[in-house]
């Protein structure tokens, strides 16, 4: 009953700590975020140190001869293990998508609390009862926003999500723990002045035509393909989203619904593997940030990607990372040149490089000739020639992603601590 009661109050207390994690992370302070970890890990530490204590006491009250001991804590055992089990596959499948992280935890308090009630006094019936009053009370907003208003949230089987609007109707999609901006959308506008902009000019250096189709993998709220409907209205482009809600948002709140756009809710590689569709660009912007998922960093699925480019097609690939730190794009720079011919990179933004490769020619010339064409749309001129002055050649060194070793949270991670350790932002 006493680790019921302490798992029912986590979601509840667990803001302050959360919050102070969430900033920390931002302004990377190595020590409040480490402080703030520790105190996160006390927090769940109570009730989980609590619960360890039950097994211990039920082989001893189970045990009525020593001969007996190592059946019933066999017996015993292997029903906790069938609890953690169900536990998993119950929490993370059925009850957080169907019900929120706030109620899965205080479910599971109720059920601890139920089993704890044959051996207690009527006098403990009270903590349930508050469990109960708890799980049909509304969650209401889980996260403030700030300057802007909530509009739209939700957890997802995937994430917690949320887009937020500025006074001006500006829009953001928001994921986790909102460190990264995901989609926006500016009413009557479809120039972002960050990266996504740059997939719109990028394909122009290894073409001097426009691009007839393009697929998103990583669509998220489709501020890319929305784009691209604009400036290219007779190009196909697959949007590409493992998470479906957050499709629909794109749709109800970013303005995605172009005659030519098709989504897909697929995970991303799969998804190529059973296409026999081919596009002249593919880009992929595929993050659980900070992490980009690893199978879509290896030279296999690369292999994959070259297969589904039309003569003449671009691979352009989002590499986030830490201000100064570029020991991920090397890496995906080296594991790109096993499939592309040519590879440059674009360092657009203090923390994005976009990578292009090109089984032909691609080059900074070829992309400034195309901005002084006729060809390419007017407002994208202008960013065509400043994409041509940064276009480069690409990084040396870094080590080649395959599907067997691919340790790229390890690379992340450690590019994070040596970035916090240094102080900088």
């Amino acid at each position: 009953m006493i680790a019921a009661a302490l798992l029912a109050l986590v979601p509840f207390i667990a803001g302050p700590f959360l919050s102070v994690s969430v900033q920390a992370l931002d302004q990377v302070e190595a020590g409040a975020f480490v402080g703030s970890l520790i105190a996160v890990m006390v927090l769940i530490a109570f009730p989980v140190m609590v619960l360890g204590a039950v097994a211990p006491y039920a082989v001893r009250l189970s045990v009525k001869t020593a001969d007996e001991a190592g059946n019933v804590a066999g017996r015993l055992y292997a029903i906790s293990t069938i609890g953690s089990l169900a536990g998993v596959f119950l929490s993370a499948l059925l009850l957080v998508p169907l019900l929120g992280t706030r109620r899965t935890f205080i479910v599971f308090a109720l059920s601890l609390a139920l089993v704890a009630m044959p051996a207690l006094s009527w006098r403990w019936i009270a903590l349930p009862l508050l469990m109960i009053v708890a799980l049909f009370a509304p969650v209401g907003e889980i996260k403030t926003a700030g300057a802007s208003t909530v509009i739209w949230e939700s957890e997802t089987e995937y994430q917690y999500a949320r887009v937020v609007q500025f006074s001006d109707g500006e829009r953001w999609l928001e994921l986790n723990e909102g460190q990264a901006v995901h989609s926006v959308y500016r009413p009557g506008a479809w120039l972002t002045n960050n990266y996504w902009d740059e997939a719109l000019v990028l394909p122009w250096a290894a073409r001097d035509q426009k691009p007839r189709s393009l697929a998103v993998l990583g669509n998220a709220g489709g501020t890319v393909a929305r784009a691209y409907s604009h400036f290219y209205p007779d190009a196909r482009i697959d949007g590409v989203e493992i998470d479906g809600q957050i499709s629909d948002a794109g749709r109800r709140y970013f303005d995605l619904g172009s005659p030519n756009l098709q989504l897909h809710t697929a995970d991303a590689r799969p998804f190529l593997r059973r296409s026999d569709r081919k596009w002249d660009a593919i880009l992929v912007d595929a993050y659980r940030q900070p992490y980009i998922p690893f199978y879509m960093t290896t030279s296999e699925f690369f292999e994959s990607v070259a297969e589904h480019l039309n003569p003449g097609g671009v691979v352009m690939v989002n590499v986030g990372h830490p201000e100064g730190s570029d020991a991920l794009e090397a890496s995906l720079t080296a594991t790109m040149k096993t499939q592309f011919s040519t590879v440059l990179r674009d360092p657009s933004e203090r923390v994005n490089t976009i990578l292009l490769g090109a089984n032909g020619a691609a080059s900074a010339q070829q992309l400034a000739a195309s901005a002084n064409s006729a060809a390419m749309p007017a407002p994208l001129r202008p960013l065509a020639r400043e994409a041509a002055q940064r276009l480069s050649a690409p990084l040396p060194g870094g080590d080649v992603y395959t599907d067997d070793l691919a340790p790229v949270e390890w690379l992340i991670d450690g590019s994070i601590l040596k970035v916090a350790a240094e102080g900088q932002r």
